[in-house]
């Protein structure tokens, strides 16, 4: 068994299904549901949108959803088993160059299962995944109230003084 959590988060196993799929199950605190982390890029997009609204996000094309996550090196779900039932309740996925660099985007987390550390443990299998790839620049972008929880996973602002730039069409 693996720990990603501190003793006040909830413990976690890994394990492979039967597609040699590297799954990470997540023991949630109340034994009402099995959590678990995937790696499968085929995700029901309009769960991924359920999802999304959940939090408010503002609509996308799902066509340009599915594109990227096509063209995703990494695709991070984390899903609630209740009885026969299955519902995405966090994700997030990662673009690379395969060698050296990988931008972490789309991070969220269903409000229903927030400041339980599950983001964390989306984070965490993310970054352990990608660096297992030999990649060792991770980036992503944070909105402002979100700085801070990224901080408490080692993501630095400006790293030597490095400023983003963006170019968008008019």
């Amino acid at each position: 068994m693996e720990k990603l959590f501190n003793s006040t988060d909830a413990g976690t196993t890994l394990q492979t299904n039967h597609e040699g799929e590297m799954l990470e199950e997540i023991l949630d605190r109340t034994g009402q549901s099995r959590l678990y982390l995937s790696t499968d890029p085929n995700i029901d997009l309009s769960q991924l949108e359920a999802l999304c609204d959940s939090v408010g996000w503002a609509r996308r094309p799902l066509r340009k959803v599915k594109k990227a996550l096509e063209n995703s090196f990494l695709v991070v779900s984390l899903w609630e088993i209740k009885g026969h039932q299955r519902s995405l309740v966090g994700f997030a996925r990662a673009t690379s160059d395969c060698a050296f660099n990988a931008t972490i985007w789309d991070v969220v987390v269903h409000p229903r299962f927030q400041s339980q550390g599950l983001g964390k443990a989306i984070m965490k299998f993310a970054i352990r995944k990608l660096r297992s790839q030999d990649i060792s620049n991770i980036t992503l972008f944070a909105d402002p109230q979100v700085i801070e929880f990224y901080r408490r996973l080692g993501f630095v602002l400006d790293p030597e003084g490095i400023k983003g730039m963006f170019w968008y069409p008019d």
